[in-house]
Order: structure tokens, then C-alpha cells, then sequence
């Protein structure tokens, strides 16, 4: 990639970050997250899987804040098949979101109950 192809993708990312509340709250998630994956003291492989997850979410998140702007762009007004192309690019992140809880949880959820069951 060049200079001004990774200054672009930068801004996209902003774009993301400044415009669209899930992402942010997508963001403070990933936050917690590390936090409890510093505290827990995660495997270099639990950490892996948490990186992958949360760039998974992020770039759906991306992708679909994208759809939404093209959407909105070839059809301001409402059309049906445009509200299907948003509801199927917030369903992907849907998807992906539940699928890094569901890791976080195989990751976490021993490591937790581990730390119950001591008490």
C-alpha cells in the first residue's frame, strides 16, 4: 500500500469511529476486554483469537457503515430492497459480534468459573 492508500484508510476508520455508535461501543468493549484479558494473564493464542474477533466486528462495522452511505447514496428516497441491504450489512455484524461473544466466552468463561470456584 502506499503513503496516501493507508492515509485513506485511516480517515475511513475515523469516519467509522466518529459517525457510527456501535462502533464506538464495539471499541469500549474491546477496551474491557483487554483489560480482563491482562488481569485473566490470556495465552498468546487466547490473544490471538481476541485480535481476530474484534478486527472481525470492526471491519464488518466498517463494511456496513460503507453499504449504508452507497445505499443512501443511489437511493435517497426509500426503497425496499435498499432497507434489505442495510438490514442484511447490520445483520453481518450482528453475526460476527455474536460470534466473537460466544469466543469470549470459551476464552473467559473457564478462566472465570476457575477464580468462582477458589473462593
Amino acid at each position: 500500500m502506499t503513503v496516501r492508500a493507508f492515509r485513506d484508510a485511516f480517515r475511513g476508520v475515523a469516519d467509522v469511529l466518529r459517525t457510527q455508535r456501535n462502533a464506538r461501543f464495539h471499541v469500549a468493549a474491546a477496551i474491557a476486554v483487554v483489560m480482563a484479558g491482562l488481569w485473566l494473564r490470556l495465552s498468546p493464542l487466547e490473544w490471538a483469537a481476541v485480535s481476530l474477533c474484534f478486527a472481525l466486528v470492526m471491519a464488518l462495522e466498517a463494511v456496513n457503515t460503507a453499504l449504508e452511505y452507497l445505499t443512501d447514496l443511489v437511493s435517497p428516497h426509500y426503497h425496499p430492497l435498499a432497507g434489505r441491504a442495510k438490514d442484511a450489512a447490520a445483520g453481518a455484524v450482528l453475526l460476527g459480534a455474536i460470534g466473537a461473544a460466544a469466543a469470549g466466552l470459551f476464552i473467559f468463561g473457564p478462566k472465570i468459573a476457575a477464580i468462582l470456584a477458589a473462593l
